[in-house]
């Protein structure tokens, strides 16, 4: 039966009906419990806890991911412990306690050196960053956005450097250095530009236009916006109206 349980669980998450998904894995975690099968159990208790996470049942989630750790710590398996260490301290993050997510990220982040997990780094050094940013300790989170760029290009995970290029920039703007955040969003406008995601070009290029516009430089906010705009009606993209205010008081200015 659990077996059936858990391809009905993944119909209905497919099909975005999180409580129906939500019950099929926990009959699975019942089935798999009774089986005394532990990697069976581990599994289901990882997605029964992914899928409470999406519904923000925090204190569930927490309880599944903790005992899928439980498991394969008694297993021994290293690769997984980092990464549902990694998914609790996200889980303290969304319900903000962020100073209780950091010790997971730094015990994943001792765990995943050791394995060479470069992939894993890249995502973890990216939410530290994040983090880090969030309470304005600018250096820290620069060095910890340049770890994960490192990683993302070790493995040339595309996405990865293209989402933390953004993030770099954005942080750099955030202190009124326009230099590194016009290098870094330019950086992260080539990747998506590359990847074919045009949505995520256009956020990043509103960014540019602000760093432009920080330094006088109004032709090149205007490129920016023009291509932003053509973005925003090719995709009704919700920030239309914003993007042609924006450029309006940019040619008022000129």
């Amino acid at each position: 039966m659990s077996d059936s349980h858990k391809h009905r669980a993944r119909i209905f998450l497919h099909r975005g009906d999180l409580a129906q998904a939500r019950a099929a894995w926990e009959a699975a975690v019942a089935d798999d419990r009774a089986s005394s099968n532990s990697q069976a159990l581990s599994a289901s208790l990882g997605n029964l806890g992914n899928t409470c996470a999406l519904m923000n049942d925090l204190l569930r989630a927490e309880q599944c991911y903790r005992e899928v750790l439980q498991i394969q710590r008694t297993e021994g398996n290293l690769t997984a412990v980092a990464h549902t260490l990694v998914n609790l301290g996200n889980l303290h993050i969304a319900s903000d306690h962020p100073d209780r997510a950091r010790p997971y990220y730094l015990e994943a982040l001792d765990l995943m050196r050791t394995l060479q997990d470069s992939r894993g780094l890249g995502i973890l050094y990216t939410n530290l960053a994040l983090q880090e940013a969030r309470t304005s300790q600018w250096a820290q989170a620069i060095a910890s956005f340049k770890q994960a760029l490192d990683h993302h290009r070790i493995v040339g995970n595309e996405e990865g450097l293209a989402v933390t290029y953004s993030q770099l920039g954005k942080c750099y703007l955030d202190q009124g250095e326009l230099l590194g955040a016009e290098r870094c969003l330019n950086n992260a406008s080539e990747h998506y530009i590359k990847l074919g995601n045009e949505p995520a070009e256009a956020a990043v290029l509103r960014y540019l236009a602000t760093v432009y516009e920080a330094r006088r430089d109004q032709t090149s906010a205007r490129r920016c916006l023009d291509r932003v705009i053509t973005l925003d009606q090719r995709y009704a993209l919700p920030e239309l109206q914003t993007d042609l205010s924006h450029l309006a008081r940019l040619k008022q200015a000129e």
